[in-house]
């Protein structure tokens, strides 16, 4: 089921959250790395990155919010 063929974007973002969460199945993981494009994961990493912090900030914040009152 490997494509011969650079992923996707989206297929990037799916590898890489299905890679976050470790439950890449292997055909993918042979795509992505025979395939794929290291700045295109490094990328979607950042972002993924950047998105777990603002939403860890975030809760942070509502809890705060709630404790003060």
């Amino acid at each position: 089921m490997s494509e011969s063929k650079k992923p996707r974007l989206w297929q990037v973002f799916v590898s890489s959250f299905r890679a976050w969460f470790g439950v890449q199945n292997k055909d993918n993981l042979e795509r992505d790395f025979t395939h794929g494009s290291a700045s295109d994961f490094v990328i979607v990493g950042l972002i993924f990155t950047l998105l777990f912090i603002l939403a860890l900030w975030g809760i942070v914040q509502f809890v705060m919010s709630m404790a003060t009152h």
